[in-house]
C-alpha cells in the first residue's frame, strides 16, 4: 500500500483533515446538495438548525438558497452566524434565535428540514427537546440528528477533564439502542442509522493527554473544553492529522476507516422523517 502522494502536504491542519474524513462518511457531498447523504437541501426548504454552533450546516443550507433559522444558547454564536449569512447573501431568508431548545421559539409545523447535531447529550430532558423538534416540523419533514457514540464517550471518560462530562457539557451517554428508541418513541420514523469519526475520537483523546501533560486545567472554565480544541494545534495532533490524511487517501486506507468507524466511532447519526 502506498500512503504517499505528490499532492499531500507534509503537515495537515487537524480541522481540515477532519472535514476530509467527514466527507468520506457522507457529510457535505459537493455534487448532490446534501448536508449528509440522504439529507438534500433546496431553495424551497425551511431549515431549522438547533444548537448551530459555528454554523457549518446552516451556511451550507444558506448557500443552497434555503430559508434558515438557527438557534444556540451562546448568543455570540448566533450573532456571528447572522453576520456570516448576511454577508453570504444567498439565503432566501434567515433568523437567529438565542434559546435553550426547551421550548424552541419557533412556530408549529414550519420547518421542512431539522438539524440537531451534538445537542441532546447536553440537555436534562432530551425527550422534551425532541418533542419540540417534532412540533416545529411539517408533516413529511426530514430530520438529521447526531449524538456522541457510547463507545467513544466511555473511552474519553478516561482521558477528558471531569468538566467534559458535567453541565453544560455532556451529561448523558446514548447507546445505539437508546438513541434509536428516543427518536422512534418521539413519533419520527427512522430512515437510517450510521456512525463515524474514529479520527476525531483518537485526536480528542490525544488532545486531553497533551493538555494534562502541559498541566493545563480547564475544569473551572465550562466552555473551555471546546475552545481548547482549536489552532494553534500541538505538533502531535498535526502529526496525527498528517498520518490519517495520507492513510485515507488510499483505497486500503478508506476501507480501514470504514471498519474502524464502525468499531470506535465518535458520533452516531440518525436520519428520520415526520409522518405525513
Amino acid at each position: 500500500m502506498t500512503i504517499l502522494g505528490p499532492n499531500i502536504p507534509d503537515i495537515n491542519d487537524p480541522t481540515w483533515v477532519g472535514l476530509i474524513d467527514a466527507s468520506q462518511s457522507g457529510w457535505y457531498p459537493t455534487d448532490t446538495g446534501e448536508v449528509f447523504t440522504g439529507f438534500h437541501i433546496s431553495a424551497d426548504d425551511y431549515v431549522l438548525d438547533v444548537g448551530c454552533g459555528p454554523g457549518d450546516a446552516t451556511l451550507f443550507c444558506a448557500r443552497r438558497g434555503a430559508h434558515v433559522t438557527f438557534t444556540d444558547v451562546v448568543a455570540e454564536s448566533v450573532t456571528d452566524l447572522e453576520t456570516k449569512i448576511r454577508d453570504l447573501g444567498t439565503a432566501r431568508g434567515f433568523e437567529g434565535i438565542v434559546c435553550d431548545s426547551n421550548p424552541l421559539l419557533v412556530p408549529d409545523g414550519n420547518a421542512t428540514r431539522i438539524i440537531c447535531r451534538e445537542v441532546l447529550e447536553h440537555v436534562s430532558d432530551p425527550q422534551r427537546v425532541l418533542s419540540e423538534l417534532v412540533r416545529v416540523g411539517r408533516p413529511g419533514a426530514l430530520y438529521l440528528l447526531t449524538v456522541p457514540s457510547e463507545e467513544g464517550e466511555k473511552i474519553q471518560e478516561k482521558f477528558a477533564p471531569p468538566i467534559y462530562f458535567q453541565h453544560p457539557n455532556h451529561i448523558r451517554i446514548f447507546s445505539k439502542d437508546a438513541f434509536l428508541s428516543l427518536v422512534g418513541d418521539s413519533g419520527l420514523v427512522v430512515e437510517s442509522y450510521s456512525a463515524y469519526g474514529f479520527y476525531w475520537l483518537f485526536g480528542m483523546c490525544m488532545h486531553w493527554a497533551i493538555q494534562a501533560a502541559k498541566g493545563d486545567d480547564i475544569n473551572s472554565q465550562p466552555f473551555a473544553v471546546y475552545s481548547s480544541i482549536a489552532p494553534p494545534f500541538d505538533e502531535s495532533l498535526q502529526t496525527w492529522a498528517t498520518l490519517w490524511r495520507r492513510l485515507i487517501s488510499t483505497p486500503e486506507g478508506k476501507s480501514f476507516k470504514q471498519e474502524i468507524d464502525k468499531i470506535l466511532p465518535k458520533s452516531q447519526v440518525i436520519l428520520a422523517r415526520k409522518p405525513v
